[in-house]
């Protein structure tokens, strides 16, 4: 292809690009723009050019004249701008904001004779971060607890007894179904914990063999074993001063059970290969889905370890005992990957919400978010429905209470009416006291108000009579 037949063809390349795209001179007039420039800032092409750059009234443009009154613009004298956030004035008065680079453009003699410019419109992926990070603030003063979502009773008995231990240095032990959140309690523990601005080191213990573990917790010299060709230290020497999260601890062998016993009794390490005692300041926080009493009567878990490290236990409910944190969990999935995803999607259907309800959970708040994760990709509508959702959940739903859509109307009612009872038992309890009945239920005082008056319990008498 000839160059003049380049030059022809330029004017449709230019525009094919999503990007707006501007031309100036050295003194600072728009020589060209593309489509996407003008549809980017709303002006028509011969609205702009002939005139000034500075009509789109960039923040970042800096008039900058020599003695010669070359170098309008700050670009002249740089030479380029590689990804410059800034906002350009539409033509309607609001601004955009755009993600900029340019570079001056040369002759064949070197001489400078305009610039280019490429604005990318970011005020959506902007827009999104905003959004993201209100809903962060939102959820942070709102049922959560370190990034623990629930207010029922049964969490609120947890978080106190984080507040409680978090100051001790004594060990502390979790223990939980698999995807109950217990990594999330061992996060929290240290950060409300004077060690909050030491390390917060984790470790799997299942993830590893048992010669890899033992150098991964004790660090290890040269020599110690073939391919230790430099020392290092350890996960403990790592966590000097902080913590140390050791999950599975079920899955510890026998032989690093007795090294981890060492540590708790005299705080020392050795490091494997070495016989040099290394003294150590970490508090140990550890968790299990096993139950480590049974363990201890078959043998397979030492007793002495499981008497230091069980000093602080901490239980986290499982989902299925939680209920009524199902909403607040579904609603912050939701929400999330809503913001994420992108589509439109605007609810969760009072059916699909029945059936979450409803459901086990045996997975714990780690199935409830991947049944999120699959509605998001499922859902072709503006609302999940039950047929969005994970067929293993439908099938046991159906299983259990029959066809689906029976099934969630008749939890519906089997939910009102439990809740209805639940209430007039905590405000027996409460002798009629809503604050303390609110305190029971694990709700707000406002929520045990309205569903007294949706229940028809408008005089305290008939509650406590």
């Amino acid at each position: 292809m000839q160059e003049e037949e380049l030059k022809a063809y330029w004017k449709t390349v230019v525009d094919t690009i999503q990007e707006g795209v501007m031309i100036v001179d050295p003194g600072g007039a728009i020589v060209a723009v593309n489509q996407a420039l003008t549809e980017l800032t709303g002006f028509a092409a011969d609205e702009l050019v002939g005139r000034s750059c500075s009509t789109l009234n960039c923040a970042t443009c800096r008039a900058k004249r020599d003695q010669e009154g070359r170098h309008w613009c700050s670009l002249f004298e740089q030479g380029r701008m590689n990804k410059q956030r800034c906002a350009v004035l539409r033509r309607d008065g609001r601004y955009v904001q755009v993600l900029k680079n340019a570079s001056v453009l040369k002759n064949d003699a070197g001489v400078v004779i305009g610039g280019v410019e490429t604005l990318t419109d970011i005020s959506g992926l902007l827009e999104r971060d905003t959004a993201i990070e209100a809903f962060r603030r939102e959820l942070s003063g709102r049922d959560t607890f370190h990034g623990m979502v629930g207010r029922s009773a049964a969490m609120q008995r947890v978080y106190d007894l984080i507040d409680n231990a978090a100051d001790s240095a004594a060990p502390l032990a979790i223990y939980g179904e698999s995807g109950a959140g217990k990594e999330l309690v061992a996060k929290a523990v240290h950060e409300r914990g004077k060690r909050s601005d030491h390390p917060y080191i984790k470790v799997n213990c299942a993830a590893l063999n048992e010669a890899l573990l033992e150098s991964e917790l004790f660090g290890h010299v040269r020599g110690a074993f073939t391919g230790a060709h430099q020392g290092r230290i350890g996960r403990f020497e790592a966590a000097n001063g902080g913590s140390i999260f050791l999950d599975e601890i079920g899955d510890l062998p026998m032989v690093t059970q007795v090294k981890l016993l060492r540590v708790l009794e005299e705080k020392v390490i050795e490091r494997v290969g070495d016989n040099q005692s290394i003294p150590v300041d970490v508090r140990i926080i550890t968790a299990t889905n096993r139950n480590l009493q049974d363990m201890v009567r078959e043998g397979t878990f030492r007793q002495d370890l499981y008497y230091r490290i069980n000093v602080i236990p901490v239980t986290i409910p499982p989902l299925r005992e939680r209920t009524p944190d199902v909403p607040l969990l579904a609603e912050s999935f939701f929400r999330t990957l809503q913001l994420k995803s992108g589509k439109d999607i605007r609810s969760i259907s009072r059916q699909a919400m029945d059936l979450l309800m409803a459901y086990s959970w045996p997975g714990n708040v780690r199935e409830l978010r991947s049944t999120f994760e699959y509605a998001f990709v499922t859902c072709q509508t503006t609302s999940i429905e039950p047929e969005d959702l994970p067929a293993a959940m439908l099938q046991a739903q159906t299983v259990v209470k029959g066809p689906v859509a029976g099934a969630a109307r008749q939890y519906s009612g089997d939910r009102e009416q439990r809740r209805k009872q639940e209430l007039i038992k905590a405000l027996q309890e409460a002798e009629g006291n809503q604050s303390r009945a609110a305190e029971i239920l694990g709700i707000s005082r406002v929520t045990v108000w309205n569903r007294m008056k949706r229940y028809g319990l408008r005089a305290i008498r008939q509650v406590t009579e």
